[in-house]
């Protein structure tokens, strides 16, 4: 492991990038980017558009690693390259921001009140790829959508089981079991998670280390603790469907948590921006988030 990178993501000031749309939410992205689906043909031609997109954020002035400390790839991203070089090795290399890997294949039906993921098939080759790549860590993530109790125990084992496959792969777990904003039991599912995670996380080894991928909560401090844990490097919050205004805001309220933002970091960015255009909105939001982050 490096122990640069870890050092940047245990102490360093800033938040992690969201840049891990996948097949599923991509369409979506770039809608949002402004190129409906005449931008491609293809599903080649529209994995084309994304990489165009996270390239142009990626090598904008406003993105480094003074105020970005992670980006989280998704994989056709990672065996992409950015002006000649990998997109991971540029990541750090190029801006000092460390790259992540999102790992999972997508969520399984809502069951029990919970969508855990489907099976990741070849997942430990994926791993060595990574690692080939300098990659530190990966993300992967299930929903919790009700507070039931045994639902929400599934997700955490799952994650934390396929987190100790990913630990002696010597890369470092971003375990996110997102709880849905719009869940009429958010704080009662939120609850159950603290523990959950809590038990998981007092069972590991000392020489272990996870990060923590969570929804902003709705009691403002609500997990200092796993923020205080001694198993926890780091605990980022994902945007969830909130504005950029509301997630910076709920953040800015949550000491010690910083942000792991996806469309709350691109909201404003289009494609028929000019560089000017671009890299100003991109510095704007890169500002907010990273003020929210630091408080």
């Amino acid at each position: 492991m490096n122990q640069e990178q870890f050092a940047k993501m245990q102490s360093g000031k800033g938040f992690i990038a969201a840049l891990d749309q996948s097949g599923g939410s991509t369409p979506k992205a770039l809608l949002l980017y402004g190129l409906d689906s005449s931008a491609y043909s293809n599903d080649s031609e529209m994995y084309d558009r994304i990489h165009e997109m996270r390239s142009r954020i990626i090598t904008s002035p406003a993105f480094t690693g003074d105020r970005i400390l992670g980006a989280i790839l998704f994989e056709m991203t990672m065996d992409r390259q950015i002006q000649g070089q990998g997109t991971a090795e540029f990541l750090w290399e190029r801006k000092q921001v460390v790259p992540f890997l999102k790992v999972d294949k997508g969520l399984a039906d809502e069951a029990d009140g919970v969508q855990v993921m489907k099976p990741i098939p070849d997942l430990q080759p994926l791993l060595e790829r990574a690692v080939g790549h300098g990659v530190f860590g990966t993300k992967m993530r299930s929903v919790i959508k009700l507070a039931s109790e045994s639902g929400v125990d599934a997700v955490v084992a799952q994650q934390f089981e396929i987190g100790a496959q990913i630990l002696s792969a010597g890369l470092v777990p971003i375990i996110e079991p997102e709880v849905d904003i719009n869940s009429p039991e958010k704080a009662a599912a939120e609850a159950q998670l603290r523990s959950a995670l809590t038990a998981r996380l007092d069972a590991l080894p000392s020489d272990q280390s996870v990060m923590l991928k969570l929804t902003l909560p709705d009691e403002d401090g609500f997990y200092t603790s796993l923020v205080e844990h001694p198993r926890v490097l780091r605990v980022v919050a994902l945007s969830g469907g909130y504005s950029r205004e509301e997630a910076d805001a709920r953040l800015a309220r949550n000491h010690g948590v910083i942000a792991s933002f996806s469309r709350a970091l691109t909201e404003g960015l289009t494609a028929q921006q000019t560089e000017a255009q671009f890299d100003s909105a991109l510095d704007e939001a890169i500002q907010s988030i990273y003020a929210a982050s630091i408080t």
